[in-house]
């Protein structure tokens, strides 16, 4: 019984973190440099909201631990930290082991985090994005708002918050005007395009501000990996807005571009290669110190390019894990371009990629802007990639169904369910069927995660569990705004039918036996089927159960609370004639059948809510 408890204990922790803290210290993570004071408060939040929580729930499950080691990007990241820590066996500054392991062991839970999250949390990841991205369009306009009442020639944008250089500005502000773009690709409600695009305009604006040029590059570099990853008819209007907008950027702002020259990049980088033909296979040390004086009168702590840091610090040996995990982050995300996260993931790579060719140096460090450059992107890459292969979420692509060939495909269906606005659910004439999904509003989640594809997932999930679900074949967008998924249905009948049909009273009480039992496993499982009533479970032609309608559902990280279960158990008491078999006829039955798997409280848990319940039965 104690072991019960404390395995009870651990499963609900391990849920909360996964569920609730993990999503706050990722949003934190991504914009709260652009009100918070300072970048150690920063450091705080994401160390006690995201990185130590996941550390936490790797102790309290470590078998997750398998699956982030079958990704070939985290692989590569866990050699390259373990190399970057070798190295301080030869570093000529001599300090403390511990105090040099926590950022890269900061750095890995980054990953694991984000496994989490995605795993468990898949569906809040684009609303999470989605709404950093608005607090860091708010706090941008307001810099900039505030910048051109003191503006002068050669004053350059920093910025409030956290910011205190313009440069390390200039990586924020383009990782979100690269998100901007992405979204303008990838989203598909005219809303949020009209919203995308002067949110552009306004992280653009604030990286010309900021005076710098390197992110001017990298955002071109980002544009043209969009253009060819969404190639379509946006794609040729992204080509012509990028030709445009350098045509501009360079004519209005040629001094900008010209004035500072090189800015002695080659003669830092010359100076760098110099110190890297020292030791070139295995570098200098992952703490060693680097001092550059391009004769300019002050020394530089920075080579100015990520490439010729991670030489200088570890050396070829380091870089090739370094090279590795950044082209398996593009390849693998290419090759899984039907999910648009991983679309927006790899843009903001890119962006990385390209500002890291002439700024940077640090190879693993704290939280701060340069993480928006390589770390973020990677691990969001690296986690979804993951889930994407194992199946959790959409692999299917979205077909666009114009109005004639939709025509076309129902033409002679049977209408099998509808409502005020029309049909819902047809039967074609192949037997297979149409499910249709209304529009939603373009802020709800609903239009973040169309039940289309909620539908698609949640079936395939269920699947791999072993739980039978209609086979998808298709997922459309519609013209109008709605969505429509195309599936094989189960063979079978309703649980309802076929107890409708029961006319011993032995032979329903041992089927509900046998429903009470699939219903512990739902929940032992974590399955929370919201919908879950007697007519949206089959009763298969071998006699096992099957699930229909589950676009409404979530599977959790651990068995299903007792709250939970009593709100599944509320919504089958709504149900006149489902509510008079399970929980008045055959409630005993319906026990016994729940505690061959559940345990003993959850069964009391359900006998007391049953017996305490007086919700109104609904007619069906």
């Amino acid at each position: 019984m104690q072991l019960s408890g404390l395995n009870s204990v651990s499963n609900r922790v391990f849920d909360f973190i996964c569920l609730w803290i993990l999503p706050v210290g990722y949003f934190l993570l991504l914009c709260a440099l652009f009100f918070l004071p300072g970048r150690s408060l920063h450091h705080k939040l994401f160390y006690g909201l995201f990185s130590i929580p996941a550390l936490v729930a790797l102790c309290l499950r470590p078998r997750v631990f398998k699956e982030l080691l079958s990704e070939p990007i985290f692989i590569a990241a866990l050699v390259f930290a373990a190399w970057a820590l070798l190295s301080l066996c030869w570093s000529p500054d001599s300090t403390s082991f511990f105090g040099e392991f926590k950022p890269p062991l900061h750095t890995l839970l980054l990953f694991a985090g984000c496994y989490l999250l995605v795993r468990y949390r898949s569906e809040i990841i684009q609303p999470l994005l989605f709404c950093a991205a608005i607090v860091g369009l708010i706090g941008t306009a307001y810099y900039l708002f505030m910048f051109s009442r003191i503006y002068e020639p050669g004053l350059r944008l920093i910025g409030g918050g956290a910011f205190d250089n313009p440069l390390l500005s200039s990586h924020v502000f383009g990782f979100f005007c690269a998100y901007w773009l992405s979204l303008s690709m990838t989203c598909k409600r005219k809303q949020v395009l009209w919203l995308s695009i002067p949110a552009m305009a306004v992280m653009f604006a604030a990286v010309i501000a900021t005076g710098s040029r390197t992110p001017l590059v990298a955002l071109t570099m980002a544009s043209l990996w969009l253009s060819f990853i969404c190639w379509g008819r946006r794609s040729m209007v992204l080509l012509g807005a990028l030709l445009v907008s350098g045509a501009t950027v360079t004519v209005l702002f040629s001094q900008m571009i010209i004035e500072r020259g090189d800015s002695y990049r080659f003669e830092i980088w010359q100076i760098v290669l110099n110190k890297i033909a020292d030791h070139p296979w295995i570098g200098h040390g992952y703490n060693a110190s680097l001092t550059v004086d391009p004769g300019v009168g002050y020394s530089l702590q920075e080579p100015h390019s990520f490439t010729l840091g991670v030489l200088y610090y570890v050396g070829i040996l380091g870089l090739l894990p370094w090279l590795f995990f950044q082209a398996w982050g593009l390849s693998s995300s290419w090759r899984q371009r039907v999910q648009p996260l991983l679309i927006i993931a790899s843009t903001w790579l890119v962006f990385g990629i390209g500002a890291g060719l002439t700024e940077g140096g640090g190879i693993i460090s704290r939280p701060k802007e340069h993480w928006f450059l390589l770390w973020i992107p990677l691990a969001l890459i690296a986690a979804l990639s993951i889930n994407q292969r194992a199946r959790r979420l959409l692999t299917l692509p979205i077909k666009t169904m114009t109005s004639s060939a939709q025509q076309q495909l129902t033409v002679d269906a049977q209408i099998i369910e509808e409502d005020g606005l029309g049909p819902k659910v047809l039967r074609l004439v192949d037997g297979s069927f149409l499910k249709l999904f209304r529009r939603r509003r373009w802020y709800t989640s609903g239009s973040f995660n169309p039940y289309s594809e909620r539908f698609a997932v949640n079936s395939e999930q269920l699947r791999d569990m072993g739980i039978p679900t209609p086979k998808i074949l298709d997922l459309y967008r519609l013209q109008d705004g709605s969505s429509a998924v195309h599936y094989l249905p189960l063979p079978g009948n309703t649980l309802r039918q076929v107890m409708q049909g029961i006319t011993a009273p032995a032979v329903r009480q041992a089927l509900v036996e046998r429903f009470g039992k699939f219903m512990a496993q739902l929940h032992e499982q974590g399955v929370y089927f919201r919908s879950l009533h007697l007519g949206n479970v089959l009763v298969l032609e071998d006699g096992e159960f099957g699930l229909i309608d589950v676009a409404d559902m979530r599977i959790y990280p651990s068995s299903l609370s007792l709250s939970l279960r009593q709100r599944n158990l509320r919504h089958m008491q709504r149900y006149t004639v489902d509510r008079r078999w399970l929980f008045e006829d055959h409630f005993e039955a319906l026990l016994q059948g729940y505690a061959m798997t559940a345990s003993k409280s959850a069964v009391d848990n359900l006998h007391k809510q049953v017996l305490a319940g007086s919700i109104p039965a609904r007619a069906h």
